[in-house]
């Protein structure tokens, strides 16, 4: 292809609004393995205790492991002129592209594909009013996270890391290409980031903590604190019942009602400067 192939000028169609959805927030990490499909399920399910209207979109194509988290492998039923119904899972509005592929079969899928798949999940379904939706993107800074941020104004994005070095150098990416395609980051959040011992409650750091809050802070971007690295949350997602669905009481859910919490200010934040600079514009 020439580069005078495309039309002078011509952009990618601009992000159309969802009619009835009030915060877009997308979950995203620079590698995989960092435990972001977790952060993103209890996020909405936290989010939705808060009495808030909430919608999941699992859009990691290669991995969709939200059904297994959720413990549904119900299919989303299909009403007329091409719209789709989400399940209703512990409150919350759930698609996910693997209730198109139910079973192993991994889905090879090229980017035009994807692209159409993700404006498809967009607009095709029917998310009603939310307040918030969560959006859990595949892991790394190709196609379908560019194609996502084409298709959805999103609010903002959490960019999750773990404290190893790998996943810093990793996260770093993912905060410049939200950057580069201005979208505003809700911050980055420390998963997996200490131990306590069950026997006598030390905590321990396995993975150096703290790096994900330096890194923050080397690029300006809000610290939403560090989710311990506990099995029983690891436990709860693989049997279908999150560890938050405990409430917040329960030792294993609290630093994650901590990060959602965070996370809430942060997405206030974000509207309320874009709604004063659109109203220093007119």
């Amino acid at each position: 292809m020439s580069a005078h192939s495309h039309h002078a000028g011509q952009q990618p169609p601009s992000p159309q609004p969802l009619p009835g959805v009030n915060a877009i927030i997308a979950v995203g990490s620079g590698k995989g393995g960092v435990g972001k499909t977790t952060l993103a399920v209890n996020l909405a399910i936290i989010l939705s205790k808060m009495g808030h209207k909430v919608g999941l979109l699992d859009a990691d194509v290669y991995g969709p492991n939200v059904p297994l988290m959720l413990g549904t492998s119900e299919q989303p039923k299909a009403l007329g002129d091409n719209r789709i119904e989400p399940l209703t899972v512990h409150g919350l509005k759930v698609i996910s592209v693997g209730f198109l592929n139910p079973g192993d079969k991994p889905l090879i899928w090229r980017g035009p594909m994807l692209h159409s798949i993700i404006r498809q999940f967009l607009g095709s379904v029917l998310w009603g009013e939310l307040d918030y939706l969560v959006v859990d993107l595949p892991p790394g800074t190709g196609d379908v996270a560019l194609s996502l941020i084409q298709t959805v104004p999103l609010t903002g994005s959490i960019v999750v890391s773990t404290p190893s070095d790998v996943a810093l150098q990793d996260a770093r990416k993912a905060i410049e290409m939200f950057r580069q395609m201005k979208v505003d980051i809700v911050g980055m959040v420390e998963n997996m980031s200490y131990f306590v011992c069950p026997h006598c409650k030390h905590e321990v750091d396995i993975f150096s903590r703290g790096g994900a809050e330096k890194t923050a802070r080397q690029f300006d971007v809000a610290f939403l604190g560090s989710v311990e690295l506990d099995p029983e949350i690891r436990k709860a997602g693989d049997s279908g019942s999150p560890a938050v669905l405990q409430g917040e009481d329960s030792p294993h859910a609290k630093s994650l009602f901590e990060f959602a919490r965070k996370v809430v200010g942060r997405v206030d934040e974000i509207k309320a400067n874009s709604t004063a600079s659109v109203v220093q514009i007119q």
